[in-house]
């Protein structure tokens, strides 16, 4: 039996997808990506402050996910499906939902709808939602139930601990109001701080903000030898550009995202979904026994 062309198996997708969307429902069979997926990046990050009730929360982190010609809605929907598969206690989204165009707000906005966490989908914008319409991409991520915070905090209360989860505006649109997010937390309190510039940990640390997620970067997008990164330098030099990094004592995770600009390649930068499990230090685990 002949193969079915490869524009029969992109319209059938495509008629998947819809169906999915319309019924709301898990799909029996995964949907398929046009790109490669994502790699899935597990890490334990051990912070000093965080409360015993929240010893080991696990963070999905999505970020960059620049819905457009470069990224289609197959390519987001595997992404959601992949971080559900995950199961997370929450999920961060770190802002660039899409490139230039406001057509792309409402379909992706729809797709992150579908993503599932015990304790909530949070998010911030990054320069792209600026560029296309920051209002507009608010109004639609709030319409899926997905906590936007615009320079705010969200207390997560368990018994009587709280975990603050907290987020600013993108730092190049000069957005960014550090002081409205964090100044009125008690100092001793854990703070996770959702930016999607990397640049951002610099006030991050000077707060007393114990854990950032970034994107941004891309992670370089397209990395050639001996050149290393085109895209997406860090003003901090390159160990702010993808991973797990620190600055005066605040840690950093800075995912590679999912999405693509400038060209529509990524070249020895695969995308990303980060797993991220928050640990107490071992000492503070064994003096609560």
């Amino acid at each position: 039996m002949a193969k079915p062309s490869r524009t029969r198996r992109f319209l059938k997708r495509r008629r998947e997808l819809i169906t999915l969307a319309l019924s709301s429902r898990e799909p029996e069979h995964p949907p398929a990506g046009i790109g490669p997926d994502p790699e899935i990046s597990k890490l334990d990050i051990f912070l000093d402050r965080l409360p015993l009730a929240y010893d080991e929360l696990r963070i999905v982190h999505l970020t960059d996910i620049h819905h457009s010609l470069f990224t289609p809605i197959e390519d987001v929907e595997r992404a959601v499906h992949l971080a559900n598969q995950l199961r997370p206690d929450l999920v961060a989204l770190t802002g660039d939902y899409v490139t230039l165009s406001p057509s792309y707000i409402w379909p992706v906005a729809r797709s992150l709808g579908k993503l599932r966490a015990r304790l909530g989908v949070f998010a911030v914008l990054g320069n792209h939602d600026f560029q296309a319409g920051a209002p507009e991409i608010t109004r639609a991520l709030r319409a899926q139930r997905i906590r936007v915070l615009r320079n705010s905090h969200f207390a997560l209360r368990r018994r009587s601990s709280i975990l603050w989860i907290t987020g600013v505006d993108d730092l190049w649109w000069e957005a960014d109001n550090f002081p409205a997010a964090l100044n009125a937390l008690p100092a001793h309190d854990a703070k996770i701080l959702l930016c999607h510039n990397p640049l951002g940990i610099r006030q991050a640390a000077e707060h007393g903000v114990d854990f950032v997620l970034s994107g941004h970067t891309h992670g370089g997008q397209v990395k050639l030898p001996v050149v290393g990164s085109v895209f997406g330098r860090s003003k901090l030099g390159e160990r702010f550009v993808e991973g797990w990094n620190s600055l005066n004592g605040t840690q950093i995770y800075i995912s590679r995202g999912i999405g693509k600009v400038l060209v529509p390649v990524r070249l020895g930068c695969p995308p990303e979904i980060a797993c991220l499990c928050l640990r107490r230090p071992p000492a503070k685990q064994h003096a609560q026994v």
